[in-house]
Order: C-alpha cells, then sequence, then structure tokens
C-alpha cells in the first residue's frame, strides 16, 4: 500500500496531523472502515434472522478511531459502553471476537452468555460492556482508584458513554468522586444528540456537557466529533494528563447517530428522514478518506484495495465464527455458582 509521505504543494495548506505518521492516519481510517462495514453485517445478520439483536454506532466512527489511536496497549485501561464498537476494534479486538459475540458461540470470551456487543477482553484491558446507562462509570473510577492506590503510575483508564448517561445519577457521582481524589481517568462522552429516542431538549437545559466539568473542578473540553484527528488530539491530552498525575478530564465529542438505536427500534418514530439525510453531510469516512486523498497519503487505488481486504476479514470472521458450535447446555451454570449445583435445590 503506497503510504509513504509527500509534500503538500504549494498552493495546499497543511493540516494539523498532531504528530501522527502516515502509518498511524491510514491505520485510523482501517479502523473506521472496519467499524462501519462489521456493523453493517450485523445489521444484514439479523434481518437475515441469524442473529437476534445488534446495535448501531454509525457515525460516531471519527470520536472512537482517534480516542483508540490515543489508547495506550497493555497500559491503559478501557470502559466503554455499548456502541463503542469502533473503539473496541481499534484497541485489538478482531472481527472475528465481534461475531462470536453476536452469534452467541461457546467460543465467545463469555461461553454465549453475555448480551451482543459486549465483549471484553483481560488481554487487552477492556472492561466487559454493561447495557445499564452509566453502570460503567463506577466501575471506571474504581479501577482508576485502584491505579492511584496501588502507585501504578502512567497508567490511566479511558471511559465512554451516550449524552444520555449524563441525565444518570452514577454519572454525576463518578465526576465527583474522581475529582475530590484526582484520579487518573478520562470522561469521553459521545454525544449524539440522541439518548436513544430522546432529543438533547427533552433531557438537559445546558445542551453543552463539557461545561459541567467546571462545576466537580475538572477541565472540560468539546470537540467536533466528525473530525477523527481532533479527537485523537482532545483524548491523547487528556490521557497524557491523567498518566501523569494530573487528574480527570471531561472530553465531550460532538457526533451524530445515523442509524436507529439498535436493529429493534425504528427512529422514524422520532426523528424526520430529512433531518438525517441532512446530518449525512458530515459522515467522517467519507470525510477522513478525502483527507487522506487530498494529501497524496493514499491514492484512490490504495483505498479500494483497504475497502476490499477489509470486507474479506468481516467474510471471513462471519463464516469462521457461524460455524461454530452452541453453548453446551450442561455448562449453563459454570462460573455461575461456586459448586455447580443448582440454586434452587438448596
Amino acid at each position: 500500500m503506497a503510504t509513504k509521505q509527500r509534500a503538500a504543494s504549494k498552493t495546499r495548506v497543511p493540516f494539523e496531523r498532531y504528530g501522527l505518521t502516515d502509518g498511524q492516519l491510514v491505520a485510523i481510517f482501517r479502523t473506521m472502515l472496519l467499524q462501519r462495514m462489521l456493523e453493517n453485517r450485523g445489521f444484514q445478520l439479523n434481518r437475515q434472522g441469524k442473529i437476534p439483536f445488534a446495535s448501531a454506532s454509525e457515525g460516531h466512527e471519527a470520536v472512537q478511531a482517534g480516542a483508540a489511536m490515543a489508547f495506550e496497549r497493555g497500559k491503559d485501561i478501557l470502559v466503554p459502553y455499548y456502541r463503542d464498537l469502533g473503539l473496541a476494534l481499534g484497541i485489538g479486538v478482531t472481527p472475528y471476537e465481534v461475531l462470536l459475540s453476536l452469534f452467541a458461540r461457546a467460543a465467545d470470551h463469555s461461553a454465549g452468555r453475555q448480551f451482543p456487543h459486549h465483549y471484553a477482553s483481560r488481554r487487552l484491558g477492556l472492561h466487559t460492556i454493561s447495557s445499564v446507562i452509566a453502570a460503567q462509570l463506577p466501575h471506571a473510577v474504581g479501577a482508576a482508584y485502584a491505579l492511584k492506590q496501588s502507585g501504578d503510575g502512567g497508567r490511566a483508564v479511558l471511559t465512554t458513554f451516550g449524552d444520555g448517561a449524563t441525565s444518570e445519577g452514577e454519572w454525576h457521582e463518578s465526576l465527583n468522586f474522581a475529582a475530590v481524589h484526582r484520579l487518573p481517568v478520562v470522561f469521553l462522552c459521545e454525544n449524539n444528540e440522541w439518548a436513544i429516542s430522546t432529543p438533547l431538549d427533552k433531557q438537559m437545559g445546558q445542551p453543552d456537557i463539557y461545561k459541567r466539568a467546571e462545576g466537580y473542578g475538572i477541565p472540560g473540553i468539546v470537540v467536533d466529533g466528525m473530525d477523527a484527528l481532533t479527537c485523537y488530539s482532545a483524548v491523547r491530552d487528556a490521557l497524557a494528563r491523567a498518566r501523569s498525575g494530573g487528574g480527570p478530564s471531561l472530553v465531550e465529542a460532538k457526533c451524530y447517530r445515523f442509524l436507529a438505536h439498535t436493529t429493534d427500534d425504528d427512529d422514524r418514530a422520532y426523528r424526520s428522514r430529512e433531518e438525517v439525510a441532512n446530518r449525512r453531510k458530515d459522515d467522517p469516512v467519507p470525510r477522513f478518506e478525502q483527507l487522506l486523498l487530498e494529501y497524496s497519503i493514499l491514492e484512490g487505488q490504495d483505498v479500494e484495495a483497504l475497502k476490499r481486504g477489509v470486507l474479506e476479514e468481516i467474510n471471513e470472521a462471519t463464516d469462521r465464527a457461524e460455524a461454530m458450535p452452541y453453548p453446551s447446555p450442561s455448562h449453563l451454570y459454570d462460573g455461575v455458582c461456586a459448586d455447580r449445583g443448582e440454586p434452587w435445590l438448596g
């Protein structure tokens, strides 16, 4: 793949790459493509009746790929929410692992017990995902507190959530506790303007979530969630501050969810097709692709080859995961009851 750097022409203004190499920029783009295509595969499998459920993150690709590039594998801890497919992929979760979760196969990390898209990885520092809105935030703060208490410096926790989570008590309690104890944690809000079906103006009087940081005495910053590079820069700086003992930060990335909340949702009940079509003009995937083409970081044939390669990887992972066996009923209580006894027998 042609990724060698080329000097910008005299008539073209250099773009801010925040120290990223061409290879890292291409890696961000690949994560965005992988998220977009793998999510589409989930919706396809659901409509074919092969999986019961899939969630949507289309429109979140830039913030998640940028944040993933800022995450330090082997050091940082990620405590995500259920819409973070791209972030999970960006830190090293494979399409095969995601599809094992969707198909609920025995080889899945939870042996098919967890809800779809609720993957985890001790190897990658990825906490298991919870469907309960904002429930992951006290866990993230607890992990950050453990890092501080153990003197395990140079590490930080990155936790994510949607705008709807900021209306939950756990959100406020977590920010307050982290601020009081100056914990190494970054709170990243992926504000897509819809708390499932509730618009911003129906759930909060102040729509700029980052401004709430001042009330807790911590830094707050807002970025364009459709711009992968500014998202990378903001999360990178916040994580660096946390790792160095500077305490927590709140980063708000304003993005948009293009699809329904999940495969069980019909978003036509609460927003118009015209609104969604208008917001499609800001789609972060073609926007980033155009940047790479404009500055000759990739050529047209490179982009097409990359897309083909991602699709082939997803196709192979789909076939492989679907062919795996379901969990055996004999293992129903493994990891649930200490002695494998049936709890109702006493």
